[in-house]
């Protein structure tokens, strides 16, 4: 299997993964939605516009990379978070609705991704303004960890409110070999 598809199906986990944390966070009521639960960013709803805003700042990041401007322009034209706490949707149904579209997107430009173009050293900024170059396949690595991460503590949210995910395993997407 190659380096290219195995973006691939961590882009496939990551959609089910969003799925599956979207539909079980979809049964809360608003106030344990936003009901601060002691986590980095207080509330489920919370954590998931983290996991939002950090998509839009990485995958705006990743549009200039010239083999994925094309294929990243729409979110290349997303207006830029104000911060990684910024509550882009205070309305769960907007948020299901951006989280869904970007996966679809995240989808689509994985597949499109050669060899190449993970080999490619990208020049941006963070978010404090300093200049790094880092391998773009790292930086993907990070991409999906970090979306990774920050569902386990959404997972750990739901469940203190009654609500249990499941499966959550990778190994549940990987294909049994003959």
């Amino acid at each position: 299997m190659s380096l290219e598809s195995h973006f691939c199906l961590l882009a496939e986990y990551n959609q089910w993964m969003n799925l599956k944390v979207y539909e079980s966070a979809g049964r809360l009521s608003r106030e344990d939605l936003t009901a601060d639960r002691g986590a980095f960013f207080r509330s489920v709803l919370g954590t998931l516009n983290h996991i939002v805003v950090a998509d839009i700042i990485w995958l705006k990041r990743f549009a200039t990379h010239p083999s994925c401007e094309s294929l990243l322009r729409d979110i290349a034209d997303l207006p830029k978070p104000a911060s990684l706490d910024h509550i882009l949707y205070d309305d769960f149904e907007a948020l299901s609705e951006r989280r869904y579209w970007l996966d679809e997107q995240i989808i689509k430009w994985t597949g499109a991704l050669t060899a190449d173009d993970l080999d490619f050293v990208l020049s941006y900024r963070n978010t404090k303004g300093i200049a790094t170059n880092k391998r773009f396949a790292s930086l993907l690595l990070h991409f999906f960890n970090h979306q990774t991460h920050h569902r386990g503590q959404v997972s750990t949210l739901l469940s203190q409110a009654g609500e249990d995910v499941g499966v959550t395993d990778l190994l549940a997407l990987i294909k049994e070999e003959i």
